[in-house]
């Protein structure tokens, strides 16, 4: 079985640290890709860690990873209130998916209430700013080996 799960990352995220800091935080996607790769090898697995403001690109990434990983941790960004293309493909991935998002969104704008995403998830993470991805690791390890015992 793979070790690897991919973790990604959608439209705007690469200007963490930048953009709206009062609600994403200070720290950069390269921060969070450092720790992020730091908790998954605590638990024996690789991080294949990926950002893009493309919404074919990120479902071209989830399909990839049907046959290449042990699961996906995703926070969509916008692409979570408004995808169904990226719903369909964590759908057809078979794999368990985390769902991150740095805020929380149900304190957010009514519209960022609604997650496509949250359908094919095993579990959602949001609210804990950049921890979030480290929470999401640490869930998705328990995931693999409860289902290793299985």
């Amino acid at each position: 079985m793979s070790r690897t799960v991919v973790v990604l990352n959608g439209p705007n995220l690469n200007l963490l640290g930048l953009r709206e800091p009062e609600i994403y935080g200070r720290v950069s996607l390269e921060d969070i890709k450092a720790a992020t790769r730091a908790r998954a090898k605590t638990h024996g697995l690789e991080a294949d860690f990926r950002q893009s403001n493309d919404e074919g690109e990120l479902v071209t990434a989830i399909q990839g990873a049907r046959t290449s990983a042990a699961g996906i941790i995703i926070n969509a960004a916008a692409y979570t209130h408004t995808s169904v293309a990226i719903l369909d493909a964590l759908l057809a991935s078979d794999l368990p998916v985390i769902e991150v998002h740095l805020s929380n969104i149900y304190k957010r704008e009514e519209f960022r209430h609604h997650s496509y995403v949250s359908r094919a998830a095993t579990g959602v993470i949001c609210g804990f700013g950049a921890h979030g991805y480290e929470l999401a690791v640490d869930a998705m390890a328990n995931i693999l080996v409860s289902r290793k015992t299985k």
